[in-house]
């Protein structure tokens, strides 16, 4: 089967029009040399689509994380939720297939209604009035929730606790690298894992100068946050505080960021029905109090009344620089994420209230199984003291990377190596289970990793 639409004809067409003589010489200022060497390399013959087929799926065989028999406690900002088989269903309606931006409601009445579902879903979960629908991901909206507590605040500090993820700081640091000197990081308490408040406290020089504190929970360590000292203490300082998040379950029953009274929750919600696939696509989420409603970042749908007095949605307080003048403008994000949103306004309606805490109440009871394991054989004890969700620190008896290098021979996934992060934690694994881990599954890997030790 061929996969090049035009006849021989089309291409003489095609030549004459732009004033050669054949395809080659659109090639000639490649230097010769190169070329030939590309000439000379040996290629395959084409495939029919029945032995590319075959061939494609011999290659992917090979990706051990794709085995259904690969055991995996792999988390560090990616979790291994369930996708129900209807959410892939739904996404393929023809309705869907196609949608991009509704710049007309008129024609866009499904998208922009399931968008402000989304919206309304997000809100509920993290217990804040307004939600957007168009962050690329968790570490993009973390670094927008930056800028516009900048924005807001008219201050430029921004301080983030060294238990954000190590990505996410990265990126928030790359949005600020040319604010010099504006981005600053504090410690984490060594004990509980948790940030460190006084160590905040001592750091800050002049309160008047700082924009926002960011911090994570569950943060990067697996360790749920208690923020209601910081955010009083924020408050009395006019400054912002952001949640930020990987692991949107655990607001089923933690404390959601909202309800402590922080002013900006941005986050990761992969695992709300979109799944894990090759490392994307993500869905960044973004949540603010409805007072700086007009410095969020990206898109809004809001619903409205027509002139016949029907129900509509339209996207309403525009603030992209494509939309209103570029001075005015919070964000230049382009791409509407609304077939992500879609995937994860279908997840929650199926899992509903109570199918939501279940599932969380499911992630906590086998994470905390799995530690017990480690401890009871001996093969991990754990690190930090603080509550934690799904994904707890262990501390080996072995270089992590050694123990999880040997595992990988048997299928297993034991964890995340925390040297890589750190050298310091070099003995350190990050350990996570969702209700996909099975106990036997859980089993096999204790195992692996006993043998490694």
């Amino acid at each position: 089967m061929r996969y090049i639409p035009h006849t021989a004809e089309d291409i003489a067409r095609m030549l004459q029009a732009i004033g050669v003589e054949s395809i080659d010489e659109l090639f000639e200022s490649i230097p010769a040399e190169l070329r030939e060497k590309a000439s000379q390399l040996e290629l395959p013959p084409p495939m029919s689509e029945i032995a590319l087929d075959r061939h494609l799926g011999g290659l992917a065989s090979r990706n051990q994380a794709a085995d259904p028999s690969t055991v995996s406690l792999l988390g560090a900002g990616c979790y291994d939720h369930v996708v129900p088989q209807a959410i892939s269903q739904l996404l393929l309606r023809a309705e869907f297939l196609t949608s991009y931006t509704p710049y007309q409601p008129e024609i866009s009445q499904g998208t922009t209604k399931t968008i402000f579902e989304f919206q309304s879903m997000v809100s509920e979960v993290l217990e804040m009035p307004i939600a957007n629908a168009s962050m690329y991901d968790g570490a993009h909206a973390t670094a927008e929730a930056a800028l516009m507590a900048q924005r807001v605040s008219r201050r430029d500090q921004v301080w983030v606790s060294k238990s954000v993820h190590p990505e996410y700081r990265e990126v928030i640091e790359t949005y600020l690298r040319y604010q010099d000197g504006v981005y600053r990081e504090f410690e984490v308490d060594a004990t509980t894992g948790q940030l460190d408040l006084d160590d905040l406290k001592a750091r800050i020089e002049d309160p008047k100068k700082v924009a926002c504190v960011i911090f994570q929970t569950p943060n990067f360590f697996g360790v749920l946050e208690d923020p209601r000292e910081l955010v009083a203490w924020a408050q009395e300082h006019k400054i912002l505080t952001v949640a930020a998040f990987n692991e949107p379950h655990a607001f089923a029953l933690a404390m959601p960021p909202g309800s402590a009274g922080v002013d900006i929750c941005a986050g990761e919600g992969m695992g709300l029905g979109v799944g894990l696939s090759y490392g994307g696509p993500a869905l960044g989420i973004f949540a603010a109090r409805e007072k700086h409603l007009r410095a969020m970042p990206g898109r809004l749908s809001g619903q409205t009344v027509d002139a016949m007095g029907r129900e509509g949605y339209v996207l309403t307080l525009s603030t992209r620089e494509q939309h209103i003048r570029r001075a005015k403008a919070t964000s230049n994000i382009c791409t509407n994420q609304g077939l992500m949103a879609l995937a994860a306004a279908i997840y929650l309606s199926l899992m509903g209230r109570e199918g939501f805490k279940e599932l969380a109440q499911l992630n906590m009871a086998r994470a905390r199984y799995a530690l017990e394991a480690f401890e009871e054989r001996g093969l991990g004890t754990r690190v930090y003291t603080g509550p934690f969700f799904n994904e707890v620190v262990v501390e080996l008896a072995a270089p992590a990377r050694e123990v999880i290098d040997a595992c990988l021979e048997q299928g297993i996934i034991p964890g995340f190596d925390l040297g890589s992060v750190n050298p310091a934690w070099s003995h350190r694994m990050l350990v996570a289970c969702t209700e996909m881990t099975t106990a036997e599954s859980l089993d096999r890997a204790l195992d692996a990793v006993a043998a490694a030790l």
